[in-house]
Formats: structure tokens, C-alpha cells, sequence
């Protein structure tokens, strides 16, 4: 049940934040220069247990390509809804994403944890690359292939 109010957290204050006590939290991905095509990163949260919340961005648009982000496609079984509207352009080596999205406050210090998939044509995919614990203060840390750091605040 604390599983299903979480998802319902996120999801809300993903959509309507008027409705659940929420804050605008940047999230920053900066990309290795690892010199090949633009990266596809999914970006998700799962619960204490490892169960998956919820999909807070996807960059990179072309569905049949998710596959390859193998920690959220297993996570959410490739469905394509989990990102409807929550897609933007891949992210080229060497480059930056921001994004900035309203959280639910209960998503905060609680064990939940965002994780960074990445993928980058003609390459090693990197599956769950970046793990961050969701904390108020923010938090940081560097990935293992594509992704140079991850932070949030």
C-alpha cells in the first residue's frame, strides 16, 4: 500500500502539482565525452525495496530503442506509457541535461532512489548507470561509462 501511495505521489505531483505537497527539483545528467552518437538515458525512481515508482524523463524519442535501457524497460515491461510526455531529444557526448520537475515530498529521504539507464547506438548499453538516493539536500554521483555525474537539488 506505502508502494501504491508513492506512485500516486509522484505521479501527481508530476501532473498536477496543486494537489500533493510537492518542490521543484532539478535534476542535472552531464555525458563523458566518450565520442559516439547521442545517448538515450532513462530516468526513474524505485522504493526502498527496489520496486519501481515511477519514470521521471526520457531522453531520446524513438520507442524501439528503449529496449536497450534494459533496468527500465525490465522495470516497467517496455511500456511505452510510462514516458508519454516525458520525452525530450538524446543527449549528445559531452553535453548536459536539465531538467527541473516538481516531487512529491514524501518521495524525499524515505529510501526512495533514482536511477539513471543509459544507452548510446554501436556501444555498451549501461543499464541502471547512475543510483542516487533522493534526499532533500540533494545529492551527486559520477556514473560508470556514458554519464561523467549525476546530481540533483
Amino acid at each position: 500500500m506505502k508502494s501504491l501511495a508513492a506512485v500516486l505521489a509522484l505521479s501527481t505531483a508530476l501532473t498536477l502539482p496543486g494537489l500533493a505537497l510537492a518542490r521543484p527539483v532539478t535534476l542535472t545528467t552531464t555525458l563523458n565525452n566518450y565520442g559516439g552518437d547521442g545517448a538515450y538515458l532513462a530516468l526513474y525512481v524505485t522504493d526502498a525495496q527496489g520496486a519501481y515508482v515511477g519514470s521521471l524523463w526520457m531522453a531520446g524519442e524513438k520507442s524501439k530503442y528503449y529496449d536497450s535501457l534494459s533496468g527500465w524497460y525490465r522495470m516497467t515491461g517496455g511500456d511505452t506509457r510510462q514516458v508519454d510526455g516525458i520525452t525530450g531529444a538524446s543527449v549528445g557526448a559531452g553535453r548536459t541535461l536539465e531538467i527541473t520537475l516538481d516531487l512529491a515530498d514524501a518521495l524525499f529521504d524515505a529510501g526512495y532512489t533514482l536511477h539513471v539507464d543509459a544507452s548510446v547506438e554501436e556501444m555498451r548499453d549501461s543499464p541502471n548507470e547512475v543510483e542516487l538516493p533522493l534526499t532533500a539536500a540533494g545529492a551527486s554521483a559520477t556514473g560508470s561509462r556514458y554519464i561523467a555525474r549525476v546530481s540533483h537539488k
